[in-house]
């Protein structure tokens, strides 16, 4: 890839050095702000480049170059640049220490730390992704995260697992997103529970999983069966 940074490549989001970095680097602070008023439109936009310094001779040609899908690329900025964030910190020298269940809570509430500064910005982000033209991209950008919290803690699975792992965090990240969008509180304990909640039922699975493999039993084999049965060979009809 040599037009995407490290965060496209790792994350699937759309941080790209494409030679107007510079340019959404400017806008989204002004974007954040605006937004929290006036929520996530293209006139939003607009006002965000023109007050980031883009006058009306240049403002379309770069808001169209830099978010060519406006502000739903423009959101999925902010989700890569805070999926960047969430890695930094996930690089402290204590975290190599921590057990499985702990780094994945840590990492959850690292994504949480980045947006904090402009939750009213993320609430109204969140309505504009559960928009139905706009809902394939915010799983996009949810499963992007699941993803660059399991290779931030490198993980090695392949298969049905690497896609399980991700579908299970995806909920684990949206639920929790979602409680804390809710949580007005000082501390945000609600949210510290209901993440803990979540994680622990994310191991009980394993745990089920676990056992089911000692007595013989692949819990992945039930969906590689279906998927012949959808995707079998033409060929062999009546085999």
């Amino acid at each position: 890839m040599t037009n995407s940074s490290k965060t496209a490549e790792n994350s699937g989001n759309s941080v790209q050095t494409d030679g107007f970095e510079a340019a959404r680097k400017a806008i989204l602070p002004k974007a954040l702000e605006m937004a929290a008023f006036d929520g996530w439109t293209g006139l939003m936009l607009d006002s965000a480049a023109r007050e980031a310094g883009f006058g009306n001779g240049a403002l379309r040609a770069t808001v169209r170059t830099a978010f060519p899908a406006g502000v739903v690329d423009l959101i999925a900025y902010w989700s890569a640049l805070c999926d960047d964030e969430m890695r930094a910190a996930m690089q402290a020298p204590d975290f190599a220490g921590l057990k499985i269940r702990e780094k994945v809570t840590f990492a959850v509430r690292a994504r949480i730390d980045a947006l904090r500064p402009h939750k009213e910005a993320a609430r109204r982000a969140a309505a504009h992704l559960a928009l139905p033209q706009n809902a394939a991209r915010g799983a996009k950008l949810a499963w992007a995260t699941s993803d660059a919290i399991w290779r931030g803690l490198n993980d090695k699975s392949t298969d049905f697992n690497f896609y399980s792992k991700r579908a299970i965090l995806t909920g684990v990240w949206t639920s929790t997103f979602a409680r804390w969008l809710a949580d007005d509180s000082e501390d945000e304990a609600a949210t510290g529970a209901f993440l803990d909640a979540r994680i622990e039922n994310v191991m009980q699975i394993e745990k089920f999983k676990a056992q089911m493999r000692k007595t013989g039993f692949d819990p992945s084999a039930p969906i590689a069966f279906l998927a012949r049965l959808r995707y079998r060979d033409p060929t062999r009809e009546g085999a």
